[in-house]
């Protein structure tokens, strides 16, 4: 796919996740077949710019091209100073969000909150499109703030016209936050609005989702969020089924624990050991969900606090899943296999 000026492997973006897509997790989502990963929201507020977690969320060292950066914030000229510095610390694309439903984000007007503001969306879009020259900027919003305001329409036109050169669009308003299902007509209908890449994203979660939703929308790719949450090997499962309209076999449980002690590594390394442990708690969690037998190992895992315990618990525990199956077995797939 060509996207802002880079030749992509595919077609399937990794969604701007707080906590959640550090650089150890996007690496890993690129490793297994994202064309994009773009990295947690990083404030525009300058006087943040030394912080511990900032410095963090703009480490991209090894990291695969394109490095994607998102940026939030409501002052035009505080963006436009954001974007130079992501750009001038490793940015390839400044990516702008007009799509978080948090309150602490939306209570001064950024994030969704903007979309009630279609003037002051437009100043925001020029000043960082302007400030950046030789940078593409992307923007990322809902399809309104609430279902009787609409505005994606809108604010797609407004995009188009600022320079903004591809837009990702969730398939809800702020108001629905993540309650409900996406839906996608006004996607479609923003697709058919615009010549800049559009990009669909809400309840993306298997192979065929991906491919309904692209064909019933037209866009020109997906990005998936909460469904690559400890399974990050859905970008490579929806790249084959796209290629070929067949479905990979589970993964192999002896190649996921690879991944799981792989990524596990990492987070110990980019934050410490001690922060690290806490940060591999949940994806632990995501990993293990709906495994055979996860619910009382997710409990016995949140009280180890050092990395030979929860490395040796993980060990312990796709031990005994590659016991009973040389495939990652779901509780739900057994259910279903026991219902036919």
């Amino acid at each position: 796919m060509q996207y802002a000026g880079f030749s992509l492997r595919n077609n399937l973006f990794v969604a701007p996740m707080a906590g959640v897509t550090d650089r150890p997790f996007r690496q890993l989502c690129k490793k297994l077949g994202a064309g994009v990963a773009v990295s947690e929201m990083v404030t525009s507020n300058s006087l943040l710019y030394g912080s511990a977690k900032t410095r963090r969320r703009a480490n991209h060292e090894g990291e695969v091209d394109p490095i994607s950066v998102q940026i939030a914030g409501a002052d035009p000229k505080m963006m436009a100073d954001a974007a130079r510095y992501n750009a001038d610390n490793g940015a390839q694309i400044i990516d702008i969000n007009m799509g978080c439903p948090a309150k602490k984000v939306c209570n001064v007007m950024a994030g969704s909150a903007l979309m009630q503001d279609e003037p002051l969306v437009a100043r925001i879009l020029e000043a960082v499109v302007a400030a950046v020259p030789d940078t593409p900027v992307t923007l990322k919003f809902r399809t309104g703030w609430n279902r009787e305001h609409r505005n994606a329409p809108t604010i797609a036109r407004i995009a188009e016209a600022s320079g903004i050169r591809a837009i990702a669009i969730h398939g809800r308003t702020r108001a629905d936050q993540y309650m409900g299902d996406a839906e996608y007509d006004t996607i479609a209908h923003v697709k058919s609005l615009v010549n800049i890449p559009v990009i669909a994203n809400g309840d993306i979660t298997s192979p065929e989702k991906a491919k309904y939703v692209l064909d019933y929308t037209g866009a020109d790719g997906v990005m998936i969020g909460r469904a690559a949450q400890g399974r990050p090997w859905i970008f490579r499962e929806i790249e084959h089924f796209l290629a070929t309209g067949e479905l990979l076999p589970p993964p192999l449980v002896a190649e996921i624990l690879d991944v799981c002690r792989a990524h596990l590594a990492d987070l110990y390394a980019f934050y410490g050991e001690e922060t690290g442990v806490k940060i591999a708690r949940k994806h632990i969690s995501w990993y293990t969900k709906g495994l055979v037998g996860s619910a009382a190992f997710r409990r016995a895992m949140n009280q180890l606090s050092d990395v030979r315990e929860q490395l040796d618990a993980v060990e312990e525990f796709f031990g005994r899943l590659a016991e009973q199956d040389a495939r990652l077995l779901y509780e739900e797939d057994i259910a279903q296999e026991l219902a036919a």
